[in-house]
């Protein structure tokens, strides 16, 4: 597991080179808030890096529900079951492992691995607007129906799960990048991860951390650009933005 820092965001990263899937441990003054949950493989280094820190987890914040993001949930819980687990009121669903769509939502398949065996249940469903701690959380829907980011009021740093991607390219979730197409395979809507993409933007980040990639300091122009890009092979290139 490779572990970067950057102020009060901790990025523990593994097969980095590979297949690289996130986790982040944000501190607060008197403990630790967990966002995401890796794969089964990622409990271990949480909970080292959460000790490493001297600081209880108190919160386990998911981005959304697919299995790359949720799958040492289970484990995690049964050794910090103090720790609260938060999820969106829309993929508390996906979380349950139900993939059927609401009467107000595009009628594209839910994509992406999608939990069969989680039992964890979340104890806070979160809405737009939500303040976790430091953290306040935003609707960002696209890559599933109730994809959320969070953004750290004291930094700016913002964790977007799978909105975006760094790795191999920068991409909005449903453009495809050679050799890691996965986040775009996994995609829901990709016009509305692009509606997402520049809502991301307009909330000017100063750090930008993804479910799958390095960290990207100053990521506004990256993200105008990968935005772009997306817009261009959505309905034809048909603008959506504003």
């Amino acid at each position: 597991m490779r572990v970067t820092r950057e102020g009060h965001l901790h990025q523990l990263t593994w097969l980095p080179r590979i297949f690289p899937v996130n986790c982040y441990l944000i501190e607060e003054e008197q403990e630790l808030t967990l966002i995401d949950a890796g794969m089964s493989y990622s409990l271990q280094g949480i909970l080292s890096q959460a000790a490493k820190l001297g600081k209880p987890l108190t919160r386990i914040i998911l981005t959304h529900g697919h299995m790359d993001h949720v799958g040492a949930l289970d484990a995690l819980k049964k050794q910090v079951p103090e720790a609260k687990v938060y999820i969106s009121e829309r993929d508390a669903a996906l979380l349950a492992g139900d993939r059927s769509l609401r009467a107000d939502e595009l009628r594209t398949p839910i994509k992406g691995s999608v939990p069969a065996k989680i039992v964890t249940r979340p104890d806070i469903l979160l809405h737009d607007g939500d303040s976790i701690g430091s953290l306040t959380a935003f609707s960002t829907p696209g890559h599933t129906p109730g994809s959320m980011s969070f953004q750290d009021r004291r930094s700016g740093a913002l964790i977007v799960g799978d909105a975006f991607q760094t790795f191999r390219a920068m991409a909005v979730s449903g453009k495809k990048v050679a050799w890691f197409p996965f986040p775009a395979m996994a995609t829901w809507s990709p016009e509305q991860a692009l509606v997402s993409a520049y809502r991301l933007i307009d909330l000017a980040p100063t750090v930008l951390a993804v479910g799958h990639g390095d960290l990207l300091i100053a990521p506004v122009e990256a993200m105008k650009r990968a935005a772009a890009e997306a817009e261009g092979q959505v309905k034809g290139g048909e603008r959506i933005h504003g």
